[in-house]
């Protein structure tokens, strides 16, 4: 089994018009917490993330010049994580599919995560 992240991605009218009224985001909430469940009852969510704010500071270059961001040149933003386990790229996109997120016009990023091998 290899480890992946999966990065939540949307708008940030997407993100806001999911979450809507109490009715809805409670209801995005019970969605959110079924998949989740489900990935850890069948030994899959290495790392259930963490949600993440929708402000931040970027830093770039010799000169470290910061900006606002961290979403400066993107539509959409990282709105959050988990770490899952999976046989292959396909088995975590298969996961991925279930993800809430994707019915709300979000998007799913699947990335391997790579093992560095530091010297002792």
């Amino acid at each position: 089994m290899s480890d992946f992240i999966l990065l939540f991605r949307a708008s940030d009218e997407g993100a806001r018009a999911a979450m809507g009224t109490p009715e809805q985001a409670q209801k995005s909430l019970q969605s959110w917490l079924a998949w989740t469940r489900s990935l850890e009852a069948n030994g899959h969510l290495k790392d259930p993330g963490q949600p993440m704010a929708r402000t931040g500071k970027v830093i770039r270059g010799e000169k470290k010049i910061v900006t606002d961001g961290p979403f400066v040149e993107a539509k959409d933003m990282v709105l959050g994580f988990i770490i899952i386990s999976a046989r292959d790229i396909n088995h975590a996109v298969e996961m991925a599919n279930g993800c809430p997120m994707l019915s709300g016009g979000g998007s799913v990023e699947v990335r391997p995560i790579e093992k560095l091998n530091f010297p002792a």
